[in-house]
């Protein structure tokens, strides 16, 4: 399992480490309508997924505004950041913050996306800062479990990744 900290504390991840030739798993989360999504609905389409503690804090506006701007330049590509936040907040700062290239979804009803990737952080029940990168076919084609949560991730490698999946 991946080792991650949180403000330099050890965090506990529950569920299983995602690696790159995986085949990822599906998942359950809510769109800012309130509508259940899975992979099925991005099904064809090569799939940027960046988990983020939350939409209301410094580190994952930054990740969360710079994956919308890069968003745009991917071609096939389908950018997803998953939260714990309610689906209700993650549509007041989309739209504060002019987020339209990605979708926000929420894990908050059943902790579904963070049990299966790895990033669900027992004692704070948020998600861990991660990047999963899959192809057409759901295939894992880069993971990264960033070592601390208020850190931000690799970029360029997770958009490399999205480019050439």
């Amino acid at each position: 399992m991946a080792n991650v900290t949180f403000k330099g504390d050890s965090v506990t991840l529950i569920g299983n480490e995602i690696k790159k030739g995986d085949k990822a798993p599906d998942f359950s989360v809510l769109s800012n309508d309130l509508q259940e999504r899975t992979l099925k609905d991005y099904e064809g389409k090569v799939k940027l997924i960046c988990s983020v503690p939350s939409v209301d804090t410094g580190v994952c506006s930054e990740e969360i505004r710079r994956f919308n701007e890069e968003a745009d330049k991917l071609k096939d590509v389908h950018v997803l950041t998953i939260s714990m936040d309610l689906p209700f907040a993650q549509t007041r700062w989309c739209a504060a913050n002019g987020i339209k290239n990605l979708d926000t979804l929420s894990d908050h009803r059943a902790a579904d996306f963070g049990e299966k990737y790895g990033v669900l952080i027992s004692e704070l029940r948020l998600l861990a800062r991660a990047i999963f990168v899959l192809d057409k076919d759901n295939v894992v084609q880069y993971a990264e479990y960033v070592p601390e949560v208020s850190s931000h991730p690799q970029y360029d490698k997770a958009l490399e990744a999205a480019r050439n999946a």
